[in-house]
């Protein structure tokens, strides 16, 4: 079906993909529209194509496939379009004035002659040109959008697009589709294909076979890797565009002429890269070698005895394991700790601030996430931030492609220290090494058997199997840890054993610290839910005084099925938070936010202002990926939610910045990571 008409209100407008849910005027009635509309504001005038359906709780809507953004027609929708908000200068007051003085020639007036809006007072000539350039760099803007959107293509990246190749833009695209690739992040590459097919280029265009070869190098980081064999990328490359492989070896020599990628020999075998992987890849790899290489000026000499002094100090009497892991790291500019859990890396981390504190040098402490940050804090009693913070890495266009090359903050420390290694993906560790001076000890701390990073790159084990740096592997479990089943289990799972399994609830093994972990076998997903939830709720409140929100973390595989996150959030928010009249609410597509609600931000935000009382006043910006926290306060008058995050800062969301948040009673295992 087809309708057509101006929006009268914008109910819900998610600004990342352009989802909305909207009301729309026609010459008949008010009509609820749903659908991605990016770009489209109130007053704006489109053609809609789509059908009617029939939603369980909100009635009928009018689904939208496709549209096309038109000139308003009337004077009561270009009056509207006009006060929208989208010209700079041009409010309700001046778009009535605007439309009452020129009516139909008002959009010819404002594209072509400009200086006729001076007439209304209040517009000088240098505004009246500015409300025509950025009328018409909305409307060139639209066109863009449209164009894309024919072709099945998300307009997300349309201003970027705009930005990139300006007003000719649907020219430079019909020209050639496959520049999408280069502009667009996350550009689908078969849709554009398909677009340039449909233009009449020919399978075995260059253009063709050389978009297809970046984009095959570019979809193997989503599994983490950063390079590819070439006799793989190119059996791909044939299956995906159906061309032969001398056409594809012809494209990979003049790609890597012009520097677009790197092909490099490794034991008979050549490796490819896109350029900016390469470039990361030999930072890192440079950088480390060099701050090797560099004096060592922060050895301590004496060391024995000075690690003695500290042990005598602390009260603690150390392996002959860490002793060595010491000893290194004072030899050494740059050194690995890794071991599992109960190990003893943290004892070693608290000796080196010891050690360094009594010398008067700086040691800094940092890890890649939020949570990480804050339990190596709570663990060492001294200050970690999170990598992000400590190099002020401020917001990228790209983080991958674009800015190998930014300016980062020089860290002002004698030794850094970074924890929970295997979560740093290879540009963050590029950024990180760009902001260490030579001199610097760099100490990198972690467990090579986790998970390795969501980003590309396995550079803590990529770093220990190269056998550059000096490695310490701690491998005993430290009597007290041992206590534990869940580390020993760990340790057990890594080796390929059975579990060691006592599911009685003993509270005098569970003071001994030694019943922790427990294995409930069950196939049948409703009574997996009901241990689930009782047990967050009051079980093992009863067994150990375990609070959820303090001490209990729900981690599933999935997000959909009534074991995924999302049913799993509904079912656990009803147990452990339930709607009550003292609590505010606010539904945000589907979901219910209420006051006291566990919730974790799912995209990086280096806008975000926050501030933080404890332990002492500072503010800054910048809300990362997999943070967690509590919703305090929700307003709905101001229309702002209040957050609360582990690390203790503090964040206004206003309700349009919602769709950047969700709730976290259960997250997935992915997402777990970033913890």
């Amino acid at each position: 079906m087809e309708i057509q008409g101006h929006i009268d209100e914008i109910i819900y407008q998610n600004e990342v993909n352009g989802y909305m849910i909207a009301t729309l005027e026609t010459s008949e009635e008010l009509i609820t529209v749903v659908g991605y509309l990016p770009f489209i504001n109130v007053g704006d005038t489109i053609k809609a194509f789509g059908k009617y359906v029939t939603h369980q709780e909100y009635g009928r809507q009018f689904k939208i496939e496709t549209f096309e953004k038109l000139l308003p027609e009337t004077k009561e929708a270009l009056e509207k379009y006009l006060a929208n908000g989208m010209i700079k200068g041009v409010g309700p007051a001046t778009a009535k004035k605007i439309v009452e003085k020129f009516g139909d020639e008002t959009i010819h007036v404002i594209r072509f002659e400009p200086e006729k809006l001076a007439q209304i007072r209040g517009i000088n000539k240098d505004k009246a040109i500015d409300i025509s350039v950025a009328f018409v760099e909305n409307w060139e803007l639209w066109q863009i959008v449209g164009f894309l959107n024919k072709f099945g293509i998300e307009a997300s990246g349309a201003k970027k697009i705009y930005k990139e190749l300006g007003s000719n833009a649907i020219t430079e695209i019909e020209k050639n589709p496959y520049i999408l690739i280069d502009i667009a992040k996350n550009a689908d590459f078969k849709k554009i294909d398909k677009m340039a097919l449909d233009l009449g280029y020919k399978h075995n265009n260059e253009k063709r076979i050389k978009s297809g070869i970046k984009y095959s190098l570019s979809i193997i980081s989503y599994n983490g890797h950063t390079c590819v064999i070439k006799e793989n990328l190119v059996a791909f490359v044939r299956d995906l565009l159906n061309v032969n492989e001398e056409e594809i070896e012809a494209c990979i020599i003049d790609l890597k002429a012009k520097q677009d990628i790197v092909v490099e020999e490794r034991e008979n075998e050549e490796w490819i890269y896109l350029d900016y992987f390469y470039k990361a890849e030999l930072n890192i790899s440079e950088k480390l070698k060099a701050l090797n290489r560099a004096d060592n000026m922060k050895r301590i000499s004496k060391f024995s005895s000075e690690l003695k002094k500290i042990e005598k100090k602390s009260n603690i009497e150390l392996s002959d394991k860490q002793k060595e892991a010491l000893e290194k790291i004072n030899d050494n500019n740059v050194c690995i700790i890794t071991g599992g859990p109960g190990t003893g890396k943290t004892t070693i981390i608290k000796s080196i601030i010891d050690l360094y504190d009594e010398k008067k040098k700086k040691v800094v402490l940092c890890a890649p996430t939020g949570r990480a940050a804050k339990r190596m804090s709570e663990t060492t009693g001294k200050e970690a931030k999170t990598l992000h913070r400590l190099l002020e890495i401020g917001k990228f266009e790209d983080e991958q492609k674009n800015d190998i090359d930014i300016q980062i903050t020089p860290i002002d420390a004698d030794v850094v220290i970074v924890d929970e290694m295997s979560m740093v993906d290879m540009f963050l560790m590029n950024y990180l090494l760009k902001g260490i001076y030579l001199g610097t000890k760099l100490i990198l701390v972690g467990d090579v058997d986790q998970l390795a990073s969501v980003g590309p790159g396995s550079v803590l084990k990529d770093i220990i199997n190269s056998e550059k740096i000096e490695t310490v592997r701690l491998d005993k479990i430290f009597r007290q840890a041992a206590k534990s089943k869940i580390i020993v289990n760990a340790h057990k799972v890594n080796k390929g054993e059975n579990f060691i399994l006592d599911n009685k609830i003993n509270s005098k093994e569970n003071e001994e610290g030694e019943n922790d972990f427990f294995y409930i076998r069950e196939n049948v997903q409703e009574k997996i839910l009901y241990h689930v939830v009782s047990l967050s709720k009051d079980r093992l409140k009863k067994y150990a005084n375990y609070d959820f929100f303090k001490n209990i973390q729900v981690i599933t595989p999935t997000k959909k099925g009534i074991l995924g996150t999302k049913e799993l959030n509904k079912y656990l928010q009803e147990a452990l938070n339930p709607k009550s009249d003292l609590k505010n609410e606010k539904t945000n597509m589907n979901t219910i936010y209420r006051e006291g609600d566990r919730v974790m931000q799912i995209k990086n935000n280096y806008d975000m202002f926050w501030e933080r009382k404890e332990p002492k006043y500072e503010t800054g910006s910048g809300v990362f990926n997999g943070e967690l926290g509590i919703i305090e306060k929700i307003d709905n008058t101001e229309k702002v939610v209040k957050i609360k995050f582990d690390d203790e800062k503090v964040a206004w969301y206003e309700f349009q910045e919602l769709e950047q948040i969700e709730l976290a009673y259960a997250i997935t295992i992915h997402k777990a990571q970033r913890k």
